[in-house]
């Protein structure tokens, strides 16, 4: 049996997607078998943001001698399924997927402690997935998800007066969200409004384009806010608007 363990870094994206300085580390100890799978259930998600670069993390048993040791990064959903391999103490990327190309690295200085963390660099959405890291000598093999996301701020306009409630119809809609996001509208004091099912489409890469319409009533205080959230990237947009009580007049005129 032996101890294996994970660290997963990156930088953390405050609320206006500016990169900050802190860390995240998660560190997970797993004993595992010869022959044994660490499985998408037990395995972390590493989430970023298109065009950083990532660390999919991998450790095996020190090797003895580099020159007889192979590792293969991998992802089994693709053909040809090889990210990046390791073999007789070189890079072998002869069978490497053309859509990684350029982009993976191992951290070379790293491997005689058996060290064998992928780089992944600029990612995109095409890299979302599950990522196998296999030792064949040892028989064994580690997975680890990826989840590159995509956000931008919602935008509102006064669509014009519905006459037959007298309020008048806010729009907002967001393009370049993944995965799925959720849309909502709050009021002044911060309470969800009915507004009907949002709008959702995606375009050929499975990236969103949502939006939604609501209509308001005549207030003293027409404070609005359109919010755009996606909880499995922890990511969050919004944005208000004021609507002058004599705009509202303007309109029902």
């Amino acid at each position: 049996m032996s101890l294996k363990s994970f660290c997963v870094s990156k930088m953390i994206h405050n609320g206006d997607g500016f990169i900050s300085g802190l860390f995240l580390s998660i560190f997970i100890l797993i004993h595992l078998n010869e022959g044994q799978s660490l499985e998408a259930d037990l395995s972390p998600t590493i989430r970023a943001m298109p065009g950083e670069d990532v660390v999919l993390p991998c450790h095996v048993d020190p090797p003895l001698d580099l020159s007889q040791f192979t590792v293969e990064w991998g992802r089994p959903d693709l053909k040809p399924r090889f990210v990046h391999v390791w073999h007789n103490q070189k890079e072998y990327l002869a069978d490497q997927n053309k859509v990684f190309k350029g982009r993976t690295s191992l951290f070379n200085d790293k491997l005689k402690d058996g060290n064998f963390s992928l780089k992944l660099s600029d990612v995109r959405h095409s890299d979302n997935g599950r990522y196998r890291c296999y030792n064949p000598k040892e028989k064994t093999e580690y997975f680890i998800g990826l989840l590159v996301g995509s956000v931008s701020s919602p935008g509102i306009s006064l669509s014009g007066l519905d006459k037959s409630s007298a309020g008048v119809k806010l729009d907002c809609s967001a393009a370049g969200w993944y995965p799925e996001p959720e849309l909502f509208w709050l009021d002044g004091d911060g309470n969800i409004m009915s507004a009907g099912p949002a709008e959702k489409s995606p375009d050929p890469d499975g990236v969103y384009t949502v939006s939604s319409r609501v209509t308001v009533e005549k207030r003293n205080y027409n404070n609005f806010t359109c919010r755009v959230q996606q909880r499995d990237i922890n990511q969050s947009r919004e944005t208000h608007i004021h609507v002058p009580g004599r705009k509202l007049k303007h309109l029902d005129q």
